[in-house]
Parts: structure tokens; sequence; C-alpha cells
């Protein structure tokens, strides 16, 4: 390991290829101090945007299970594999006031995997559109028509299937512009050497809104009915995007209350990374190993996150056979460790960077690997261990809580690698997901459909079975 040089930085360009491969160095800026800092009140309210946005997207998955006539996929859903039911009685009774919809498992698959159809259409123009006009109107527009849509939600199952489906690809639609959007803002605003901590503080938000909207819906669908899931936390989305319009602003330049210190800290640590080239290079971009690498993990980690962030209150309930409310509560519990993750894997890949002088290359390596190595581990021995309800949420919690480790991995790699410019980095970031969200509604329908086995892997394993027994 490499000793501490306290008195030593790398500079804002950081040093040696392996760190910004397209970039230049450039003398290191004085930091400008983080209590009270415009960068960092941006970082927290984009924490809390991503708070709203991933409690919109998750809410349906736990209020679905309550929406959802039991005795409709009870035949098709038990096998004599099944698990036990759980012996301890439940003392509240369980509101049963919300209206009840007859669909199978195939229809619960297009309407949860409805939403990515519409989240897949708006990533490579939300790269475009930022790189145009800024982040700022984008992501808060979008998370805006989200929670309008959201509140709009009961009323769309009334109406039908087909409605709802509807409705939750406009909900992709305003949800898929805000990862570009966000990034595009940061390549204005966060510092070489700060990159890991804001933007692993403002992604947490999303681990954070799982935590809190997944066990609160489970308590809102037990105490009150499924409905008021969608009113509260479409109310909460419109607060957020009256705040965000009013304190945020695109660049440190425009921004009303910042100090002259702080915006010219970051300016300065910036200007040897903008790019004066006015096209996005695609030729050396399709060609770069570095670009291709991202494009891998962003879809092989997207693909297990996005599948068991949809699936797993279904696999709650009907292989471990827990109630909406343990459902809601336990469904949490690897977001909490993911959340908690995140936050402290950002301090440490930048301590690693600026203390003990390890290069970019070294850092955005050695936490992808162990957010992408353990996670899989951790997944797959969950497929094996039958009923134990606490080995398969302990497995399931270490997993999620190691895929932490990737935001601060290839998760914000695409700023180490491509000049701070809002047309690359929103566009570059924009297209890299594409994949794996176009899989992802893919896995929604077919894993509800299938026969469940005891163990996680059941889910998705029994489906060949299922085809080849027709």
């Amino acid at each position: 390991m490499k000793s501490p040089v306290p008195d030593q930085s790398p500079s804002d360009g950081e040093e040696g290829e392996d760190r910004t491969p397209l970039l230049q160095r450039a003398p290191r800026a004085e930091t400008a101090p983080v209590c009270c800092s415009a960068r960092y009140n941006l970082a927290f309210l984009a924490f809390f945007g991503f708070f709203v946005l991933y409690s919109l997207r998750v809410n349906l998955s736990v209020a679905l299970v309550d929406m959802v006539d039991s005795n409709t996929t009870a035949a098709e859903n038990r096998t004599a594999n099944e698990c036990s039911e759980h012996a301890a009685p439940i003392k509240v009774l369980h509101n049963q006031t919300g209206k009840k919809y007859r669909w199978d498992a195939e229809t619960q698959g297009w309407i949860l995997g409805s939403f990515f159809y519409g989240y897949i259409i708006t990533q490579i123009p939300a790269g475009y559109v930022a790189s145009r006009s800024g982040g700022k109107l984008l992501l808060g527009f979008g998370i805006l028509g989200t929670s309008v849509f959201t509140l709009f939600t009961p009323l769309a199952a009334d109406f039908g299937v087909g409605a709802l489906v509807a409705l939750r690809a406009l909900e992709g639609l305003g949800e898929g512009v805000t990862f570009p959007a966000m990034h595009a803002m940061w390549s204005s605003w966060a510092p070489p050497l700060e990159r890991s901590k804001l933007l692993s503080i403002s992604y947490a938000g999303a681990q954070l809104g799982t935590v809190v909207s997944l066990p609160l819906s489970g308590i809102i669908c037990f105490y009150m009915n499924w409905t008021y899931v969608f009113y509260l936390f479409g109310v909460v989305g419109i607060i957020w995007f009256i705040l965000w319009i009013w304190l945020v602003s695109d660049t440190p330049e425009t921004h009303k209350t910042i100090s002259p210190y702080e915006k010219e800290y970051i300016l300065s640590s910036l200007r040897n990374q903008l790019s004066s080239q006015k096209s996005v290079p695609w030729t050396p971009m399709l060609k770069s190993l570095a670009l291709w690498a991202i494009v891998v993990a962003h879809f092989s980690y997207n693909w297990t996150f996005y599948t068991l962030l949809t699936l797993l209150p279904t696999y709650m309930k009907e292989v471990l056979r827990f109630n909406i409310q343990e459902n809601g509560f336990l469904s949490a519990v690897p977001y909490l460790g993911c959340w908690l993750c995140m936050i402290l894997s950002g301090q440490a890949a930048d301590n690693l960077r600026a203390k003990w002088n390890f290069s970019t290359l070294c850092v955005r390596r050695v936490f992808s690997l162990i957010g992408m190595i353990g996670p899989a581990v951790f997944l797959v021995a969950a497929g094996f261990i039958g009923c134990d309800y606490s080995l398969a949420v302990a497995f399931l919690t270490i997993s999620t809580t190691l895929g932490g480790f990737c935001s601060s991995g290839f998760s914000i790699n695409h700023l180490d690698i491509a000049p701070s410019t809002l047309l690359e980095n929103g566009k570059l970031f924009s297209a890299l997901p594409l994949l794996s969200t176009y899989l992802v509604p893919f896995s929604s329908r077919c894993s509800p459909k299938v026969k469940y086995k005891t163990g996680l892997l059941g889910i998705t394993v029994d489906t060949e079975t299922e085809g080849t027994n027709k």
C-alpha cells in the first residue's frame, strides 16, 4: 500500500494518462470551504431530487402487491416447493378498502416493465437537450412530470391495464432525462478531486428514496389503502420541484449567491479540462476501449439492479410469503446498505486519490470490481438457500450493499475520460445504459409469469422449464 502524502495532492488534471486520459495537467487550485457552499447545496438538492425520483419509481412495486386480488395468481404461482406461511399472527387488521384488480402474473409484468419502455426513449435526447439548454430545467421538469403522472395512477388503474401501462411509460419518459441532465450539470460544477464525493452524495438519494418508499408504501397500504401511496409521493415531488427551480443554477457563473472565491475555485479547477471542440468525436469514442468498458459495466450492473428493484417485493410475497407490511420493510433493507456504502465509498475514493496519491484508474478499477463481483457472489448464493428467510434477506442485503462501490467506480468514470463540456458528458452518459434499460422490461415480463420455486433464482430459472413443458 502506498503511504499517505499529506502535503502533496495530484493536480486537477489528474497526473498521468491513467487518471484523465483526455485532459491536460493544471496547477492545483486551493480548495474552497465545504460548509454552505453552492456546489454542496447543489449536491444535497440533487440528493433529495433522486430520493423523490426513486420513490416515484418503486412505489408501484409494493402497491401492486396490494392492488391485485391474491386469488388471481394463487393457482399459477404456487408449487409443492413453496415456503410455508409465517406463524406470527397479524395483530392489526389489514385495511382492505382499496380496490382490487384481477390481473394475472403476465399482466403485472407488463405493468411493472412498461416504465422502462418510456425510460429508454428520452436517454439520448436528454443528453443533447442538456448540452444546449442546461440540465436544471430538464431535470426539474422531468421529475415534475413524473410526479404529476403519479397522482393519476389510481384513475388510470380504474380505466384499465392499457391506461396504466401508458401512464407508467409516460412516467418513464420523465425519469429518463434525469441522469443525463444531472451528469451534464456536474461537468460544470464538480472539481476533479471532489467528483466522487459530490456525485456519490447526489446519486445516493436514489438508494435512500428506495429505502424510505418501500416500507412507507407498505405501511400506507396496510393501514390506509394503496391509492394514498401515489398521492403522497406525487405531492412531495411537486414541492421538490419548486425548491429546485428557486435555488439551483446551471453553472457557477449564473448562480446568484455563490461566493466569488468558490466560483473561482470551481472555474480554475475545470479550466484546463474544458474542450473547445464543438462536435462530438463519435468515431474515436466508438473505438475507445475505456468507453466500451463503461458500457459493459453499465449493462451488467443495471440489468441486475433494476430487475431486483422491480421484482424484489414480488419475491418477498410469492416466495418468502411476507405480508404487505413486512414486505415493504424487508425489501428496503438491501437498499439501506447500498445507500450507506455509496456515501462511504465516495469519501474513501477521493481520500485515496487526494491523500494517499492513488491513481484515478486504480481507484475506479478496484471499486468497480468490488461492486460487481461481490453482489454477483451473494445473489447467486441467495438462489440456493431454500426457505431460510433470515439468510435470504442477509444475502440480498450484502449483495446490494456491495453494489454501492460502483458509484465511485464505473458510474462516474465518464467524467474522468471526457472533457468537461455539457455536450460530451451529457451525451456520453445518456448513451451508456440503453442496452440494460431495454432488457429490464423483458425481465419484468418474463419473471412474474413463472411458477415460483424456493430460492431467488427460481423466479427466472423456471421460465425455460415452463416453456419446455408446454
